[in-house]
Order: structure tokens, then sequence, then C-alpha cells
């Protein structure tokens, strides 16, 4: 079939200035004008902004953490089912069907799940091929395991590090690797409560730091498009500044991604000894072009933060709201702790929301700061469009501010800060930059060859309508949203990179294995079937 899309204004950074112009669709592909051909199919958009498919490179949409979190909140479940658009807790009322189908309303068609341990990647896999729509993609934790701190601290040769690495990727059909306050999830099976850079993991001698630049070098020799993820020390603690600054500087000269800046960016000044360090944080990345960060940003209201930082989570129980949590403990990479909690407009959350915003807003360079919210630890996805509408309106940010803790904002500069982001800002954050920084060539920009991944977008004042409820969504040339309701669903596919696997690594992991475990090699593996689903779409209501 050939789709023409008609008179859009269509924003397309990656291929030039933003211009009137028409998008053609065939096959499920992106084409140049046909010659003399016409359209089976015509949309009127000449009324409306053209994008790529948004693109979310670190949400917690699946897996044992999310699931446990709706095990944690029962209440949520019957709250969201009787009054759905007053429920705020919605990661826990939500399926994973409805996520897919949440997420496609506001023109978003891939999201990478960020936190997958290895030795759950079957259930995280079986659970991601629930999401209809959206393509899906996952980052294996590594950094905490046994395997890979005894070839550390062993000393063995770069090599054998590379050759587990890449099985890691390919068996457990992840993307790219994160690492997870490095080092504290073993030093804590130890009872350590605090763990910095330089500190050294009990039993194995190896710093955090050794950790980190161990496999961000792995990484960029594998030639991993992404780079090494990394969930840093001390998050969210008065001082994490200093960690995210230290760990900032250990780039040195090799490509590294820093997670929710946001939950880093705090200093230790005012009477509460609280403060922001937003700017000063937001200085070094701009003065070192190896770093790229995404923020976390924080917005009001009840949430639950889900982490395989085991360390951090365990220090947080005592602000669990409502007063419950879980904690569990796994070999290597397969703890981690659920913690619910409300951001209030109080100091604290006044704080945190300005800081998320001064980092937006501070960093220069839109290829290298990316949007996101942890979701759902700084607040759920659907938080969204309210957060474009902040970030492209000054006077927004003021209204808003003026209704917070006003001791809170005279620690930041957020009220000194007019810029607004533009259309094109708003297209380089959250579709041409993931999609290079994921190594995803065939999205995020609206080129010939290019998948039709596309959203529409009705213009009008209101911004955080605009992004909420997009006025058309195709995914893979097929439309699946029409006024901001999903009207087809499909299933999405998984991303994922395959490298070879080394004989002799395999061999090792296959004797690792069973002498730790008493497990065979099998129990780690998976065929590829178990990723993604193959069954035709149709049309399914997302509210089933």
């Amino acid at each position: 079939m050939l789709i023409k899309l008609a008179g859009g204004e269509v924003i397309d950074p990656v291929n030039g200035k933003t211009r009137t112009r028409d998008i053609w669709i065939r096959d499920g592909l992106l084409i140049n004008a046909p010659p003399g051909e016409t359209a089976d199919q015509t949309h009127d958009v000449s009324q409306c902004i053209v994008m790529a498919g948004a693109i979310d490179i670190h949400s917690h949409i699946g897996g044992g953490n999310v699931n446990t979190a709706r095990l944690l909140l029962p209440e949520h479940h019957a709250a969201h089912q009787r009054r759905p658009a007053a429920t705020p807790l919605s990661n826990a009322g939500w399926s994973t069907f409805r996520t897919g189908c949440l997420y496609a309303q506001m023109g978003f068609t891939t999201v990478v799940e960020p936190a997958m341990a290895p030795s759950s990647a079957l259930h995280t896999h079986l659970e991601l091929a629930d999401i209809p729509i959206i393509d899906k993609a996952t980052l294996a934790i590594l950094g905490n395991d046994d395997f890979s701190l005894s070839l550390l601290r062993d000393n063995t040769s770069s090599a054998m590090l590379d050759d587990y690495v890449a099985w890691i990727v390919g068996s457990s059909r992840a993307l790219g690797v994160k690492v997870i306050n490095a080092g504290a999830a073993a030093a804590f099976k130890e009872n350590v409560r605090s763990f910095s850079l330089d500190d050294e993991v009990p039993e194995y001698g190896v710093t955090s730091r050794k950790i980190v630049k161990s496999l961000q070098a792995s990484v960029t020799r594998l030639g991993i498009p992404h780079p090494l993820h990394v969930h840093a020390n001390n998050l969210g603690i008065a001082g994490s500044a200093d960690t995210a600054a230290a760990t900032i500087e250990a780039s040195e000269g090799v490509p590294l991604h820093l997670a929710h800046l946001q939950f880093y960016s705090y200093g230790t000044e005012g009477k509460r000894k609280f403060s922001s360090e937003a700017s000063r944080l937001a200085a070094a990345v701009n003065g070192n072009r190896d770093v790229t960060i995404d923020i976390g940003q924080v917005m009001f209201g009840q949430t639950v933060t889900i982490s395989s930082d085991v360390m951090r989570q365990f220090s947080a129980i005592d602000n669990a709201s409502p007063k419950k949590f879980v904690i569990f403990d796994g070999d290597g990479n397969g703890g981690g702790g659920i913690v619910p909690y409300r951001y209030k407009q109080d100091y604290y959350g006044s704080l945190q929301w300005a800081i998320g915003l001064e980092l937006f807003l501070l960093i220069n360079d839109p290829w290298r700061v990316f949007f996101t919210t942890d979701h759902p630890n700084g607040a759920p996805f659907t938080a969204y469009p309210e957060l474009f509408e902040l970030l492209m309106s000054s006077a927004a940010r003021d209204e808003q501010s003026a209704k917070l803790n006003a001791s809170a904002l005279e620690l930041t500069t957020l009220a000194s800060i007019r810029r607004e982001y533009t259309f094109d800002e708003i297209a380089i954050m959250t579709r041409a930059a993931p999609a290079k920084l994921l190594g995803l060539k065939d999205r995020g920009h609206l080129g010939a060859g290019a998948i039709a991944d596309i959203a529409v977008y009705r213009k009008g004042r209101d911004v955080a309508k605009m992004f909420r409820e997009a006025a058309l969504v195709f995914k893979n040339g097929d439309l699946v949203v029409k006024n901001g309701k999903v009207t087809n669903y499909r299933w999405g596919k998984t991303l994922r990179l395959n490298p070879p696997a080394d004989k002799a690594i395999v061999k090792r992991m296959k004797a690792y294995l069973e002498e730790r475990y008493g497990l065979p090699l099998d129990w780690f593996t998976f065929p590829d079937s178990s990723i993604q689903r193959d069954e035709p779409f149709g049309e399914v209501p997302c509210n089933s």
C-alpha cells in the first residue's frame, strides 16, 4: 500500500531544516515521492507537526521488579479499575498490554528496559513480548556478579572479559550493557551500607572505579553502539554531585552514558544540607564530549521506586509511602528493591523538580541529554507531556514554581534560566539522538529507507495536550493511533545485538554454572522464539 501524509510541517533534524512537505510510505518504509503515482491512502496533516516516532532510552517497563511492584500495591489495581483518570500510581495499575498503548498514544514507538538481570532474561523478554505496538530493547546488567568480579580480581586478560561481555549480551538478547552501583550489591552482602567510586568490594579487592572502567573499555572494544550505561554510586544522597563529577571525569576520552543525573545533582548547602549542584554538573557535561546523560526528572505525585541498586533501596525504606517495601538479594546482578514514594511540593520535592529542569536547560547540546523520568522512579512516563511543556515554556515553569517551596528554589538557578526548547530540539532529544546513541540507523528520522514510525501532532497552544494525544501514529507503516486513541494494535519486535559467542567462553561458562549453581548452561539460555510474538495484529481495544 502507498500512503501519503500531505502538507505537514516536518521536523526531521537528521535530514535538514524544518519545512512543509509530504511524507510517503510503502510496505512499512519511508520512500521518496514516487513520480506519477497516486497514493492508495492520503492523510491531510496540513495543520500538524510531523516527527519520527519517539524513543525512550530508559524506562522500567518489564521484568521481575515491575511485577513485584504490582504485587506490592494491590490497592492501586482496584483503584485504577474504578477511577483510572484519578489514580496517580498508574504504573501499578497498568498491565503490560496497556503500557504499549499509553506510549503509542504519545507518539513513542521504541522503548528500552534498562535493567535486565541476565539470570532472569527469559522472564523479562516474555513480559516485554506482551507489550503491543512499540519495539523493545534491554540492557544487560553486569558489574556485581561473581564471574566478572573474579575476572577483574585475578587480572584476567581484557580478551577474556570481552568474551564474557559478548556472551552475556548475546545469550540474554540485549542491546547493550548497564552497570548499577558497581560492586555495591556484592559489598552489600558483606554488610557494607555505603559504597563510593574508589571503595573496594570485600573479598574481591577491586574498586567501583575499576569495574566501571573495565566494562566501559570492553563495551567500546566490542563495538557495542550504546556506551556503557552507568548507574553511579551514592544515588539520591546529599553530596552525590561529587561522585557524579568524578564519574564524568573518569570517562577519560572513552564514551560513557550516565543515567538519571538528577538523582546525583545534590549538594550540601543550606540549613537542610541539601541543595542543587545542577549547574556544576551541567558544566561538566558541557565540557566533556564523551559523556551523554539522561535526566530522571521528578514530577509531583505518587509513584513507586524500582531499582536493582539493592544498597540504595535498602537505605530508602524509612521514607516508603505507603509504609511497605520489598528488598531482595540475589546472586550478582539479581537483587533489588521496590519502595513506594510520593513526591510532595515540599522542600525536597521542590528542589528535585527544579534540579532536573536545570540540567535540561543548562546542558547545551540536545544530542547529549536524553528525556527520561527514569519511569517510574521520578514519575510515570505518562507525565512526559507536562514535562515537554515545562521545557518549552518559561511561563509554565514560573507558574509551577510559584506553587513550590521558595527556600528550596532559592538554592537553584532555575528562575534565572529563560531558555525554551524548540520543536527541533525536542525532536533531537527524543528521536534523532536516542537512535544514534543506540546505533539504530533505521529510526529516529524521516529519510527514505527508515521504518515508517511516525508521530503526527496537531498544533495548538496547549503543548501538553498536543503531546499527550497524538493526532496520528504509524508503526512500521500501520496506523495504530488516531486522535489520541489506539485504533489498531500490532506486536512490536525485540531489538538486540547478536555477537558471536567464543567457544572457549561457552565451555568455561558451562563449567562455572554447573560448579556454582549445580545447573546446566541450558537453564541460562533460551531460543530466539521467546523474545517476540508473531501473531497478526488487529482491532483489539487497549483497555481490554
